[in-house]
């Protein structure tokens, strides 16, 4: 069992934000790459450091799985992030416009450099949203809804890759064990927030009702 862990607090969107957040972001007229990223992020809820510097060699579309590299990780082990079916869309979706670069977020000054660190959360400032969320806030959103709607909060744990510093060896294996439900928890996760963007009462169903 993973222990609970202390994080900092960041400003979030919450759940009752999120279906404005989410037709804001779709309806975002700044750098594209930039909308793409924030929705990504939305979809993976993955920290900003680790999407900035994705890599198209990272994805596997028909395996429907990102794999991160250790050396980009907060604990140093790979950690996979499954993939629905919209994040797969808005990958082919982004194809045509960087992938024929290095990273799927290049900058727009220096294509062989990622976006800076600042792009997201300056494209929040821009959707109006200055000290009401962050970029790594959507963790905490995800997290809290997720746990809200009974997913198994190890599954929950393991795709937040909150890991003890006594558990990585082996990490691998770990984050494989609950692939399976982390891939049905991510699949429901993009289609609710699909529905909170094309509906105003949406109630979504519970884990493992279908």
């Amino acid at each position: 069992m993973l222990k609970t862990r202390k994080v900092k607090h960041r400003a979030a969107i919450t759940r009752a934000e999120l279906p404005e957040f989410l037709k804001k972001a779709s309806d975002y007229n700044g750098y594209p790459v930039t909308r793409h990223a924030l929705k990504l992020l939305i979809l993976t809820f993955v920290r900003p450091g680790e999407l900035r510097f994705s890599r198209w060699s990272e994805f596997d579309l028909s395996a429907k799985l990102w794999r991160i590299p250790g050396e980009r990780m907060k604990m140093g082990s790979e950690h996979l992030v499954p993939l629905s079916r919209q994040a797969i869309a808005l990958l082919e979706e982004l194809w045509p416009i960087s992938g024929h670069y290095n990273f799927l977020f290049p900058g727009e000054r220096s294509r062989a450099k990622p976006i800076s660190e600042n792009t997201m959360i300056y494209a929040l400032y821009r959707m109006g949203y200055k000290s009401r969320a962050t970029a790594h806030g959507f963790r905490t959103t995800a997290s809290s809804i997720l746990n809200e709607e009974g997913f198994n909060p190890d599954a929950i744990e393991r795709q937040l890759s909150h890991l003890e510093r006594n558990q990585v060896r082996g990490a691998y294996t770990q984050h494989a064990e609950y692939l399976k439900d982390r891939a049905k928890m991510m699949q429901w996760w993009a289609d609710y927030l699909d529905q909170l963007e094309t509906s105003s009462n949406v109630v979504p169903g519970k884990f493992g009702s279908a």
